[in-house]
């Protein structure tokens, strides 16, 4: 079931998604060559605690033991930090986090550079933006899910790049996953319709190969299956009568 949040609600995720922004410009600050994501999960959890009332959204959900999902490279979504990971100069990391504040979470993410990356890297990240930008530019009243993830498909496919199918952006809000499920591909006025205080998780998953994916023995982190690279960028918006509100901005 869809639920409609009022303008109070939405006041509180903002707030979450405020300190959830904040984490992940520190996170943008402090990634560098030899660090672990252990290290990074530490100051995530750090900082959000920092802030009264608010926890980790993603600790023990079910069962995941940390406040981040760190995934490198050929990982899409949902790896686990550890201290065995270490990052590399010329890698990527997705650095996925929420937050949760009086009963209400907010979700984000973002794809960064360790050190000097490839431009061919760099692009990648650049197009999996422009996704998530057309994909949030959708977010508006009357419109429907499938109009989000058709423009997203659109700068993706337009870029030569494939579009992860199995995972899917979400439904946010008194539970992490709500209905409804928001596909990062889709057709224009397909899906459910947008209505005035639905709040989403809209997340472009995107590869620069085959968007095919197959998940490791860990039974969490998701890879892409031919081992290209992937972005993953997300922002929690709430639908409005004035248009998207983007709740995770800085």
């Amino acid at each position: 079931m869809i639920t409609l949040k009022s303008a109070r609600e939405i006041d509180v995720m903002a707030r979450a998604g405020r300190i959830v922004a904040g984490t992940l410009a520190l996170m943008r600050e402090i990634v560098r060559p030899g660090l672990t994501t252990e290290d990074l999960d530490r100051a995530a959890e750090e900082f959000i605690r920092s802030h009264e009332g608010a926890t980790p959204s993603f600790k023990g959900l079910y069962g995941f033991p940390k406040t981040l999902c760190t995934s490198i490279d050929v990982e899409i979504v949902h790896g686990i930090p550890s201290s065995r990971r270490v990052l590399d100069e010329g890698s990527i990391v997705s650095v996925d986090v929420g937050a949760q504040l009086e009963g209400l979470h907010a979700d984000s993410a973002t794809t960064i550079g360790v050190g000097r990356i490839p431009p061919e890297t760099e692009r990648l990240l650049a197009v999996t933006q422009a996704c998530l930008v057309a994909g949030i530019a959708e977010a508006r009243v009357g419109n429907h899910v499938g109009d989000i993830g058709h423009a997203v498909q659109q700068v993706a496919e337009e870029a030569g790049y494939g579009v992860v199918r199995e995972l899917v952006g979400h439904g946010i809000g008194t539970r992490f996953h709500e209905e409804p499920q928001v596909p990062n591909y889709g057709s224009p006025k397909r899906g459910p319709r947008l209505l005035e205080g639905m709040t989403l998780a809209i997340e472009p998953m995107i590869t620069i190969g085959n968007p095919a994916t197959k998940t490791l023995a860990d039974k969490w982190t998701v890879v892409t299956a031919d081992g290209s690279l992937s972005a993953h960028f997300e922002h929690t918006v709430a639908i409005t009568a004035d248009g998207p509100r983007i709740l995770t901005a800085a």
